[in-house]
């Protein structure tokens, strides 16, 4: 910024060489590809602005795209205000003739990040709350497009009034940058409360950060300044003037250059005579100053001041808004901008006060309840102009009162554009402000609760208990229960949830029962709530036996709406779960599944998907869990992703392929290493460690357990079990089969307590079997053999009786024992469970060779062995081979194939770049980096021995393993790139 060099405001850089060096070395990294953040602070005044416009203007940033931004108190409240500051020199908004977005920066996932960069949200986008993640989602690849150009530096002036949005995308951002050609430098005053602290202070405490501290100025410093200002032929100062000037000034280049300035215009003299006059006027030299010229201009001149100092930087096409407010015809607006610019009040480069410490000093010179006025009578005038709803909040969140119908109204509206583009933080702080003033309204507290749900369930729970006990009508306090058993869920309230929804689900079925012709929006939100209740009951041990008595009461619907097909889901889990019916569980989880669009949603396709799984249609769950990963990759749910990859992962577990399930699971694992919100899931490592048990992998199996950390896991019914299931299975193959064998039979206690019946569910008793027949105490299992074959028979699979013979098989001795065995060989095999029935085999020819009869031995050895080995259950293969040729039989030793070298995650990215996805079609789909896709192609390519993209489908269809079939989505996205 250049400046004058009378000006009191410096805009020549002094005495910051080293810092401007720094910048610069951050900036050359860069361009390497090494991104990095610089986090500038220092007090108002010390010269941080001056240092950046010295940095950017430079030759440091040569050859570079900067995008430079600053935040101010007016519009610290707006979501994503920060990213509109950075971001809206780029023009993106802006629709093309066929009124889309044509900028090639938005292609991809990129045009997710648009709600977060409209000033307002679009007509076209839908009036309900975003979730968060989408939004960050889109702005990360937006900022992967500019690096594709180039590199990028992102500068964002006064980060301390930046909202706590685009601060936590900045996060986001940063955690994802491994080597992109980035630099952040962030500019904030250490004197200042941040607007979002939290936010700031997670983001310094980045790996990559690295602070710069601006301080005073050096007498050196002082003296150059002293100089510019009192130049003098000899160029000789005063030693005793320039150490009192720092003294009064602090060193701070803005104070200074005031004090410098008002000397200078008093005629004093830069020697000893005017060491008195220095200590006088240095008295708050900024703000007397700034309070004595103002008191020195004519009344309209001040007006026109303090109209710029309350409406914040305006543009040329709003001019106006500052007449307006400030009571002076337009044209005499620009006469006023230019005696306040000659005064260096307002800064030459644009409609705004040069300095925030001038902003200020211009509205101390107001009463407060004069400022209030003047703020609320600028909200209207906004308002009354058609600015966005968030801009005209922004000056009703600074009013004292907001005391008028309309000022609620625009901010209930700025909090609706703030849910739609998912900037819960500005809608909150909207809303809490409506609520002040509506202390009574349900209305109000059920917006703020939605808004508060993803990143504050406590205080949303708070909220909507309030707005319960408020409520009076019926469908209302129903529309209430749902979002209160969402919340709870996600912080293990399931007691309160199910309490909650239940009292509300007996008052709307007394409502609809005494109706006779229920309206459809009626039956809809009775149907909600009864899937919510299932949801939120199934979760937790504490629950679960309530909700199963709720359950036998329901009337199973037809599954025509959403609400019903989730309910029908649930209900599908629960029939599962009791282990009666497969049949009946079959029928609802296929209804559940009848419309074959997004209007289904993730969940109930995952629920029943789950209970089709333990039914043996492998198929039919297997399509569901297709279907809910592609829904969830288009909408950027980045949760129900996870879910949908952790549940299919135990799907081909059970379905014998191992190697898929591994994919899976590492996919997971790896997606929420980078969320906040992983130490509350549990499954993907779960999925994962089975599935390194059958690789051969029992060490890295319990290392990946023991990191779990979620609170009150064993209160869990599904996670604790499969958890359970993982770690003894673990604990077994490493030689610990006493530990095992506790864990299989806590497993079974729990399953009780709980009243899970079904045999193929985390089937303890059938491992605990075999367990004790390996430890040669086979008489222990006959209670348990006896307990799980009855469950099977009434649940009635292939895979629950081929368990049960099997069970049964390896605890009776001689040929009965024998005979067992093979029934359970000839039921597995018609069951979709290959891995399981490799271990039949196995079991089978190893009794066969206690019975002498090695030929029959042999032939099921070595059946056992190949069928492992096309599973990918290495470990059951070698074994398998071993005996066999113990027992006299040939095969070739059982060697890893390089498909079998790649790690999960190598070989999902593998899958995808060989159906024909780019890298960064698989980052974008699978919620990583390209650098990461880049990576495991690395290694992929190094494991397979292949040199280009095209080589990678006949490496991978290796004859030893199976090749997985690319997610349906991957196909569907193709040409999104």
């Amino acid at each position: 910024m250049d400046r004058t060099d009378n000006s009191w405001l410096p805009g020549t850089l002094i005495g910051r060489a080293d810092e401007l060096a720094a910048l610069r070395d951050h900036a050359e990294a860069a361009r390497s590809g090494r991104a990095g953040l610089v986090i500038l602070s220092g007090p108002a005044g010390i010269g941080k602005t001056t240092l950046l416009h010295a940095f950017v203007n430079g030759g440091a940033c040569q050859g570079m795209t900067v995008l430079h931004g600053r935040c101010g108190e007016v519009v610290t409240n707006a979501g994503y205000g920060g990213v509109r500051a950075l971001f809206g020199s780029l023009g993106l908004t802006e629709s093309g003739d066929r009124g889309v977005h044509e900028s090639p920066l938005l292609k991809g996932s990129a045009g997710r990040a648009l709600p977060a960069l409209r000033p307002a949200p679009a007509e076209e986008e839908p009036g309900t709350a975003a979730t968060v993640y989408p939004v960050l989602h889109g702005l990360y690849w937006l900022t992967v497009n500019l690096t594709a150009r180039g590199p990028l530096v992102l500068v964002l002036d006064d980060a301390h009034w930046c909202d706590e949005r685009s601060l936590r995308w900045i996060d986001f951002l940063l955690r994802r940058a491994d080597d992109l050609p980035l630099l952040v430098v962030l500019a904030q005053r250490t004197e200042a409360e941040p607007t979002a602290p939290g936010a700031l202070a997670d983001i310094a405490a980045q790996s990559r950060s690295t602070a710069i501290r601006l301080e005073p100025l050096t007498d050196e410093g002082v003296g150059e300044m002293v100089g510019r200002v009192f130049p003098t032929p000899d160029h000789a100062l005063d030693a005793a003037f320039v150490e009192r000037a720092a003294a009064v000034s602090g060193g701070n280049p803005l104070m200074l250059a005031k004090l410098l300035s008002e000397l200078r215009s008093m005629g004093a003299s830069p020697d000893e005579k005017s060491l008195g006059a220095v200590a006088e006027v240095g008295q708050g030299v900024v703000a007397l100053s700034v309070r004595a010229l103002m008191g020195r201009l004519a009344p309209w001149v001040r007006d026109v001041a303090t109209a710029i100092a309350v409406l914040g930087e305006v543009d040329s096409k709003r001019a106006e808004h500052v007449g307006a407010l400030a009571g002076v015809p337009v044209a005499l607006v620009e006469e006023a901008v230019a005696v306040l610019r000659g005064a260096e009040v307002v800064a030459p480069d644009r409609v705004d006060l040069a300095h925030d410490v001038v902003r200020s000093a211009v509205l101390d010179s107001s009463a407060t309840e004069e400022l209030g006025e003047l703020r609320a009578r600028a909200a209207l005038l906004l308002s009354d102009a058609g600015r966005p709803a968030e801009e005209v909040a922004g000056q009703l969140l600074l009013v004292p009162v907001v005391d008028q119908p309309w000022m609620r109204r625009v901010l209930r509206e700025a909090a609706a554009g703030a849910e739609t583009r998912g900037a819960p933080e500005a809608a909150i702080r909207y809303l809490y402000r409506v609520l002040e003033a509506e202390p009574h309204s349900v209305s109000v507290r059920a917006q703020l609760a939605r808004s508060l749900a993803e990143i504050n369930p406590p205080e949303a729970i708070a909220l909507l208990g309030e707005a319960l006990a408020l409520a009076e009508d019926v469908r209302v306090k129903a529309t209430l229960a749902v979002q209160f058993g969402f919340a709870c869920l996600t912080v293990q309230q399931a007691p309160a949830a199910v309490r909650v929804l239940g009292e509300v689900l007996d008052a709307l079925e007394a409502e609809l029962g005494a109706d006779p012709h229920p309206d459809l929006a009626a039956r809809e939100l009775r149907a909600l709530v009864q899937s919510v209740l299932l949801i939120t009951g199934c979760d937790e041990k504490a629950t679960i036996a309530a909700v199963r008595g709720r359950f036998a009461r329901m009337a199973a619907p037809a599954g025509d709406t959403p609400a019903q097909r989730q309910t029908l889901a649930m209900m599908s889990v629960l029939t599962a779960m009791d282990g009666r019916s497969a049949e009946r569980a079959v029928r609802q989880a296929r209804r559940a599944q009848r419309a074959s669009d997004a209007a289904t949603g993730t969940l109930p396709l995952i629920f029943s998907a789950f209970t089709l799984g333990l039914a043996d249609d492998a198929q039919g769950s297997l399509e569901a869990l297709d279907l809910s990963l592609r829904y969830s990759q288009e909408n950027a749910a980045v949760w129900t992703y996870v879910l949908g990859l952790s549940t299919r992962s135990v799907m081909l577990h059970t379905m014998g392929e191992i190697p898929d399930a591994l994919a899976d699971a590492q996919t997971a694992v790896e997606i929420i290493a980078d969320e906040r919100w992983s130490g509350n899931v549990t499954m993907p490592q779960t999925a994962l460690a089975t599935a390194l048990v059958d690789r051969g992998e029992p060490e890295r199996a319990e290392a990946l357990l023991e990191r779990i950390a979620r609170p009150n896991l064993d209160g869990f019914v599904m996670e604790y079990h499969w958890y359970l299931m993982a770690r003894a299975r673990a604990r077994w193959a490493l030689g610990d089969g006493e530990t095992a064998l506790g864990l299989f039979l806590d497993c079974g206690r729990s399953l009780e307590e709980t009243g899970i019946t079904n045999p193929a569910f985390a089937p303890w008793w059938a491992e605990a079997a075999c367990l004790l027949a390996d430890l040669k105490r086979p008489e222990e299992a006959g209670d348990l053999v006896e307990w799980g074959a009855g469950l099977a028979r009434r649940w009635g699979t292939s895979r629950a009786l081929g368990l049960a013979a099997l069970a049964r098989g390896v605890t009776t001795q001689g040929r009965p024992g024998v005979e067992l065995l093979a029934d359970s060989v000839e039921l597995l095999s018609r069951s979709p469970a290959r891995a399981e029935h490799a271990r039949a085999e196995y079991l089978l020819g190893g009794a066969l060779l206690e019975a002498d009869d090695a030929r029959g031995a042999r032939e099921h050895l070595r059946t056992a062995a190949d069928l492992a080995w096309r599973c990918g259950a290495l470990a059951l293969a070698r074994e398998a081979r071993r005996r066999l040729v113990a027992s006299g039989g040939r095969m070739r030793e059982i060697t890893t194939s390089p498909v079998d070298l790649l790690t999960g995650m190598e070989r999902t990215v593998a899958n995808l770049a060989a159906a024909g996805a780019g890298n960064r079609e698989i980052a974008e789909s699978l919620f990583v980096t390209v650098r990461t896709v880049e990576m495991h192609l690395t290694g992929v390519y190094r494991k397979l021995s292949v040199s280009q993209r095209a080589e990678l489908g006949a490496a991978l269809r290796s004859p030893t393993v199976p090749g997985p079939q690319a997610p349906a989505w991957v196909s569907a996205s193709r040409g999104r790139r």
